[in-house]
């Protein structure tokens, strides 16, 4: 099947994303319009002290009116390799460096309305260095047992779909590789 693009216009641009509005000829000959986010990508992280436990943000997100348990995570600058996104948004936000990273895969969050894509990693051998946060983010950083995030999964305590991705991607991991 093939689908193509007869108009693009932009509607906004902004610091994180562009909203396009996009007339689609679909293969059954209709013409539809969709709006469209076109987001440069993102990377997650799961970083996992020796003791079992994930080191976490709870970090206020005002388009969902509160703060929400995350795992940390940062968009993609330009031309910017996944991993090195994954490894400076580690530190930025919990002040942790990893010295082993697994790639456990990638998401499309929302492919309803955006592009956007998330690498989920893992990180192990953790060391405390500098956090070193964006101006808009608030949050604070928590180490939470790994049986316990999962069980916040399950009790709806964890909503955030790229924390519950990664945390559920990193569990399957662990199951296949014990050794780590």
């Amino acid at each position: 099947m093939t689908f193509q693009t007869d108009r693009q216009t932009l509607i906004y641009k902004g610091r994180v994303f562009n909203l396009f509005q996009e007339v689609v000829a679909l293969p059954n000959g209709a013409a539809i319009k969709l709006d469209v986010i076109r987001h440069p990508g993102a990377a997650a992280i799961v970083p996992l002290t020796r003791n079992q436990t994930v080191i976490m943000i709870q970090q206020y997100r005002h388009a969902v009116g509160g703060t929400i348990w995350e795992i940390p995570a940062g968009t993609l600058d330009d031309g910017e390799p996944a991993l090195s996104c994954a490894q400076r948004e580690l530190t930025e936000e919990t002040g942790y460096t990893a010295t082993t990273w697994k790639q456990l895969g990638e998401i499309t969050p929302v492919p309803g309305y955006s592009d956007e894509r998330i690498h989920i990693f893992l990180a192990t051998d953790l060391t405390i260095s500098s956090q070193n946060l964006d101006p808009d983010e608030i949050l604070s950083v928590q180490e939470v047992a790994f049986t316990q995030a999962l069980d916040m999964i399950t009790r709806g305590v964890i909503q955030d779909a790229k924390t519950i991705c990664g945390l559920l991607m990193a569990h399957d991991w662990l199951k296949l590789n014990p050794a780590g």
